[in-house]
């Protein structure tokens, strides 16, 4: 290849290199500015936005603002919609229609949607795509399109300190109790207790606790060990090293100990090797 080609193809590659920090740089920038709090609102006047709340930029579609309350530290994702009202502009009446307890995430791309009051307790986190509804396609007529149909709706009440995994769906008329577990991709509709885990399309009980049994059926693994709130970054990293450093040990020692089992096995295997020919005549 000739000489002049190769310094194209540098000076090429250079360019790419640099405008591809360039970009990236100027996204996180435009995230950053983009992003809606209590302090740079945005467009937005929602009925109230908590201290230290953040919505993350690109917003998903967001209108009737004003009956929507968002607690204080709150975290939701990109690509989130949030909505009051089945359509822009309209007056709901004095009181908020959706509102978000304090230290609620809600994962990328989630779905709020809320005509009559929706409502998230305090701590409650949710997967990516979560779907979370107070108003459904009715099919009374059969001669009408079903999208042209006036929707049935209900109240949505999600406890506090629960977790909804990726893709589940709430229906209208929902009310989950304290720490509830929704699995991914599951629909729940009606009451859930609390401290219940559902799972399934239609949802349903699949494990409860009881204050005098436990877990029932008995959870398969045990409970995770907290991390003490005083530890630092580096003791973190050091304990990880240590317990890498204890575990490859046992490898070595189980392998060990297989080799010296097959050692004494093979004289004892030797010693039950018959001659051709012998046996019980």
């Amino acid at each position: 290849m000739p000489k002049n080609e190769n310094l194209f193809s540098s000076w090429r590659g250079w360019c790419g290199r640099v405008t591809s920090r360039l970009v990236h740089r100027g996204w996180r920038a435009v995230q950053r500015v983009g992003a809606v709090t209590a302090e740079r609102p945005g467009p937005y006047r929602f009925g109230r936005i908590g201290v230290g709340t953040r919505l993350a930029f690109p917003q998903g579609t967001l209108f009737g603002e004003p009956w929507i309350e968002l607690g204080e530290h709150c975290v939701i994702g990109e690509q989130v919609t949030l909505t009051a009202g089945m359509m822009p502009g309209v007056d709901l009446g004095p009181d908020p229609v959706l509102r978000i307890g304090n230290g609620v995430v809600l994962g990328r791309g989630s779905h709020v949607i809320a005509s009559v009051p929706v409502e998230f307790g305090d701590d409650v986190f949710c997967g990516p795509y979560v779907y979370v509804t107070s108003d459904n396609h009715s099919y009374d007529d059969p001669e009408q399109p079903i999208g042209r149909q006036w929707p049935r709706s209900a109240p949505v009440h999600i406890g506090p300190g629960s977790w909804l995994g990726a893709g589940a769906v709430i229906l209208p008329g929902a009310r989950l109790g304290r720490n509830v577990v929704v699995a991914a991709g599951a629909v729940v509709r009606g009451e859930v207790p609390d401290h219940a885990v559902v799972a399934g399309a239609p949802a349903r009980i699949i494990r409860r606790w009881a204050p005098e049994e436990g877990w029932q059926p008995p959870l398969r693994t045990p409970a995770p060990v907290p991390i003490p709130e005083d530890m630092t970054v580096e003791q973190l990293l050091a304990l990880a090293e240590l317990e890498r450093e204890q575990e490859q040990a046992g490898q070595r020692e189980q392998a060990g100990r297989q080799e010296q089992a097959g050692q004494r096995e093979q004289p004892g295997e030797r010693g039950l090797e018959r001659e051709p020919g012998a046996g019980a005549s």
